[in-house]
């Protein structure tokens, strides 16, 4: 019987942001099929109730990403916990600011693009030799709505979710040449920490999303899990350069 196409068996996939949310639902699935990870975040408590819940396929570094002059290091740090390549990167981790853009000052608005953008950039380009070298590798983005529509008071946020899709169609063109594939994930309105964060106990904004998602519903992190999973297995080895909203239709809704 042919290999499962769907399965990461002898995959090991670094995901950033790792630790809660929409990290730890991407580790979960990516697990379920065989794949080794590797959690980053600065919370390490977090990181270790996270690899306690998801066995010993999970392992974890305590880094802030945003420290860019060590993306090489964290890849090689990263390595010696897995004992083998990277060879998926999740870049996941993110901030969140909720205020009018009028309100939002230059070094809120650049704190925000540096944990985002810089940082998956500098990440991704410590982690892509090796995959070159290999010819084998996958790098995923988390995007989000605010990459494909305007959503009020996240002016910042929207910029660096925005320059993701910029990042994956470039990346993709340069690198799929060499066996890597780029590719995007474009959450809709999840459970997770940061959804409620953002919401903040707003009910009338719940309601209004709700309605425009023709499922009716927000989303659960293992459907975000799910998708990656998707996009980093051989099931997916013609699919680079996409964004793939994961959004109960909200972004077709109307």
């Amino acid at each position: 019987m042919d290999k499962d196409p769907f399965r990461l068996d002898g995959e090991t996939a670094l995901i950033t942001g790792g630790g809660t949310g929409l990290g730890l639902g991407m580790a979960k699935s990516l697990i379920r099929q065989g794949s080794r990870v590797v959690l980053v975040g600065r919370r390490e408590k977090e990181l270790r109730d996270a690899c306690r819940e998801l066995g010993p396929a999970a392992g974890f570094v305590s880094h802030d990403v945003t420290q860019v002059d060590k993306a090489g290091e964290l890849i090689a740090r990263a390595e010696v916990v897995a004992q083998s390549p990277i060879s998926l990167l999740i870049n996941n981790a993110g901030i969140h600011l909720k205020k009018p853009a009028v309100q939002t000052t230059a070094a809120e608005f650049n704190s925000v693009l540096q944990t985002h953008v810089v940082a998956a950039h500098a990440l991704t380009v410590a982690a892509l030799p090796g995959m070159i070298a290999r010819k084998h590798g996958v790098i995923l983005f988390t995007a989000s709505m605010a990459s494909l529509f305007g959503i009020p008071n996240v002016v910042a946020y929207a910029a660096a979710k925005s320059a993701y899709l910029g990042m994956v169609r470039t990346l993709a063109v340069e690198v799929s040449p060499h066996g890597v594939r780029v590719n995007a994930i474009a959450p809709g309105w999840i459970e997770s920490p940061m959804m409620r964060k953002a919401l903040n106990d707003d009910l009338p904004r719940q309601q209004k999303i709700l309605s425009r998602t023709p499922m009716n519903r927000f989303g659960e992190a293992a459907e975000i899990g799910w998708a990656a999973a998707f996009l980093c297995s051989p099931a997916a080895k013609f699919i680079t350069g996409v964004v793939l909203p994961v959004d109960g239709g909200i972004s077709i809704g109307f």
